[in-house]
């Protein structure tokens, strides 16, 4: 073969194959900012400290909730579409649910007991109405029919924490660790005024780190340092009130405080354990 022909040869490769990498190119969505973002597909939760019985001098079991309407709550309800990578709480919660990532259990109970399908959670969350219409053609009778409503996650306004308050000897820290996290539906009757809370399943933090290190959240002070629900709980970048204390009844604070004097004793309890560790600093 001549010099000539292997010359024609090469550079027909060479622009095959570029116009193969445009194509690919093309095909690719582009980057929507000045750079790709991978460093919050692809962290990993801070790992716990280790904890021994023995070193667990003193442990309070404290419950509380979350309400996501509250301004500094905002990053865990919004956005309530997806958007640029980001995603609500809630969808982040039922997106790993349905692909197997996270168990969820019964609500029934918050000791993680009865494991719950993704499934069964949107058949007992999705509603079906009974209604009367009218047929758009003669004799325009009236006919009854069902219309069935997919469960809305922007309908989850409050989420339920359950934690544990310890005093580790051997570090000399009072440290806290989150063991389960329920949402909230608020029930409404047929005149839409409130009728109660409606606890929908509990999932097992330690268990769910993976999935929320990785889900991105909107930061208001700083687009460059992007967090994540993870970030979010460790660092107790939260606002929340206290409904339950660990006691003899098992009785939560609205059964025996209303009002005003609930939410005193909520901050009585918090205070208990700021007051518990700040005295043991104290000569």
């Amino acid at each position: 073969m001549s010099k000539s022909k292997i010359l024609v040869l090469v550079i027909l490769g060479c622009m095959l194959g570029s116009l193969s990498i445009k194509a690919q190119v093309m095909d690719s969505p582009p980057i929507d900012g000045v750079y790709d973002k991978i460093h919050v597909k692809n962290r990993k939760p801070i790992p716990y400290a280790p904890l021994r019985e023995a070193d667990a001098m003193w442990t309070k079991r404290i419950w509380r909730v979350i309400d996501m309407r509250e301004k500094i709550n905002h990053p865990f309800y919004y956005p309530t579409q997806p958007q640029n990578g980001r995603r609500s709480f809630m969808q982040v919660v039922l997106d790993a649910i349905k692909e197997g990532s996270i168990t969820a259990y019964d609500a029934s109970s918050d000791e993680f007991l009865i494991p719950y399908t993704y499934d069964q959670i949107i058949l007992n969350l999705s509603s079906v109405d009974s209604i009367t219409a009218q047929r758009t053609e003669p004799p325009y009778d009236y006919y009854d029919t069902v219309i069935k409503k997919d469960f809305d996650p922007t309908a989850v306004k409050q989420i339920r924490i359950k934690e544990d308050w310890f005093f580790d000897k051997q570090r000399s820290v009072l440290d806290v660790r989150i063991l389960g996290i329920c949402p909230i539906l608020e029930e409404q009757d047929e005149n839409g005024e409130f009728k109660g809370y409606k606890p929908l399943f509990w999932i097992y933090f330690p268990e769910a780190r993976e999935i929320f290190a990785s889900a991105e959240v909107f930061n208001r002070f700083n687009d460059a340092e992007r967090r994540s629900y993870d970030d979010i709980f460790y660092k107790r970048l939260f606002n929340s009130y206290v409904y339950k204390e660990s006691n003899v009844y098992d009785r939560k604070i609205s059964e025996y405080s209303k009002g005003m004097d609930a939410l005193l004793e909520s901050e009585r309890i918090k205070d208990d354990i700021f007051k518990l560790e700040h005295d043991l600093w104290e000569y």
